[in-house]
């Protein structure tokens, strides 16, 4: 079987992070592996606080795993500071780790920084160039270029520039534009489009982490990368048209959905 590694965060709530990671790696057919970064306490209603761990921990859980299992994918998630970053670049290099999808998480849902705005710079200067993919979603993208997004063209032209960042490969998610959900897709030349219908639910938490995940495994499954990006996408919307209701705010996606369909249970 094939095996992906997780170096995020927790996720009290499950919907996203570490535990979001480790169930779409489960349910696309690869086994899941985690080093956390940072606990937070959270719930459907946002984020209330976050301690992260310290880079000595960190950087032990990497290396045991790859002193010990070869690891065909690695996605990275929340990294909060510079010396957090920092040891996973470290850790990354000394490793050889292939398929790094790096999924630039900034800002929760509810609004809390889950990176430090000094630590920015440091994650596109040490890890941007480690990756072999990297996912923002339309805010990231604009922190990380200084330039306001408001349409398809002005993702292309994000997707080039943070290209220019590491010659790794761009996925600007449009996930927050109004219309059809479009993601664009540069791989350095050329641009493809990932086009799902916009699914009317409120229940989307933990969907860029489950998207980045799904990459990660099919690419750790040897998917060639474009086919990759299209059943992530399948993936990612299924896991959204059938999310469900918890708690009082803004629930989660359904990463087992098409298992349960086949096991015969419903959402209730």
């Amino acid at each position: 079987m094939k095996t992906v590694l997780t170096i995020a965060g927790s996720d009290s709530c499950g919907g996203a992070g570490i535990q979001a990671d480790l169930k779409t790696f489960s349910a696309l057919g690869t086994y899941g592996m985690s080093v956390i970064t940072a606990i937070t306490a959270q719930n459907t209603m946002g984020v209330l606080n976050v301690r992260e761990l310290d880079a000595d921990i960190i950087k032990d859980q990497i290396n045991c795993l790859f002193d010990d299992i070869k690891i065909d994918a690695v996605k990275v998630g929340m990294v909060s500071s510079i010396e957090i970053i920092n040891v996973i670049g470290e850790c990354l290099k000394k490793n050889r780790s292939i398929n790094i999808v790096i999924d630039p998480v900034m800002v929760s849902k509810s609004g809390y920084h889950l990176l430090r705005e000094e630590a920015k710079d440091e994650l596109v200067k040490v890890l941007f160039p480690l990756a072999d993919v990297v996912t923002p979603n339309l805010f990231e993208a604009e922190l990380v270029t200084g330039d306001k997004i408001e349409n398809l063209a002005q993702m292309e032209e994000a997707a080039v520039i943070i290209n220019g960042l590491g010659g790794m490969k761009v996925i600007v998610k449009g996930g927050h534009l109004t219309g059809d959900a479009i993601d664009v897709v540069y791989d350095g030349k050329n641009f493809n489009y990932l086009k799902g219908r916009r699914i009317e639910t409120k229940n989307t938490h933990g969907t860029g982490c489950t998207f980045s995940s799904a990459i990660a495994a099919l690419l750790a499954r040897e998917f060639p990368f474009r086919e990759a990006t299209e059943q992530a996408k399948e993936y990612i919307n299924g896991a959204i048209e059938h999310s469900f209701v918890l708690g009082r705010g803004v629930g989660p996606t359904n990463h087992f959905y098409n298992l349960y369909q086949k096991a015969g249970y419903q959402n209730d």
